[in-house]
């Protein structure tokens, strides 16, 4: 199914996005790369769900997302906003004090009324400092040091690197991956380093469509196979 996706936009087709709702509570916000990596297996687990093979309650949703542009809209939560999408259809992922849950695609517009009254903007969480090593059976994740980002806008690329991950991924690969929770480490890399990472014939890059903060065919994300 992520082998078969088209940027194209079908014609006639109403617009489809993935919803990603972040944790953040006033008193006790999360980490910026908690959340980030929390947002990347999100997205990821939604799509590799049993329920999104074929026969499975959220295939064809998925199936008609992925056909399309892989839109993600990020959006934040907390106290009992947070707790009332937890009834949604989705997957939510915790890193240490991060909490993300990524939705079942579906028309923007239609979107549960739990997640439309929602807040998009105000989802800038601080740089943080040295994220540590990267967890054992991870996936790297590597943003753009030259752009600059709201958590929310990082949290639907860090989504989409994971998705166009998963298929260049051996079956082996993959299970073990899926073992571990989809677990992602997102990492900013020097700008020398960034540029020797985009440049290898295995990475794998991002670039946004542009619709908000960056300019279109911005590389935001990189992965290595």
């Amino acid at each position: 199914m992520l082998l078969g996706r088209d940027y194209g936009e079908p014609e006639g087709e109403l617009v489809r996005a993935m919803p990603v709702v972040m944790r953040i509570e006033r008193s006790a916000p999360p980490s910026r790369t908690d959340v980030l990596e929390a947002a990347a297996a999100a997205a990821v687990a939604v799509c590799l769900d049993p329920r999104a093979e074929p026969g499975g309650e959220w295939h064809d949703e998925v199936v008609a997302w992925v056909r399309g542009r892989i839109r993600k809209v990020a959006r934040r939560a907390r106290g009992a906003h947070w707790e009332a999408v937890q009834a949604l259809p989705g997957v939510t992922v915790t890193v240490g004090g991060a909490s993300v849950r990524a939705f079942v695609p579906g028309v923007v517009g239609e979107a549960p009324k739990e997640i439309s009254r929602l807040q998009i903007s105000g989802s800038e969480l601080p740089e943080d400092g040295e994220p540590g090593p990267v967890p054992e059976g991870a996936r790297l994740l590597w943003l753009n040091p030259g752009v600059t980002m709201t958590a929310g806008k990082a949290a639907a690329q860090v989504g989409h690197a994971s998705m166009l991950l998963a298929p260049h991924l051996g079956a082996a690969e993959l299970k073990r991956w899926a073992a571990a929770g989809f677990r992602c480490a997102v990492r900013t890399p020097s700008r020398a380093e960034w540029d020797a990472l985009v440049a290898r014939p295995d990475a794998i890059v991002v670039r946004d469509a542009g619709y908000t903060e960056v300019e279109p065919g911005t590389a935001t994300v990189a992965a290595v196979r």
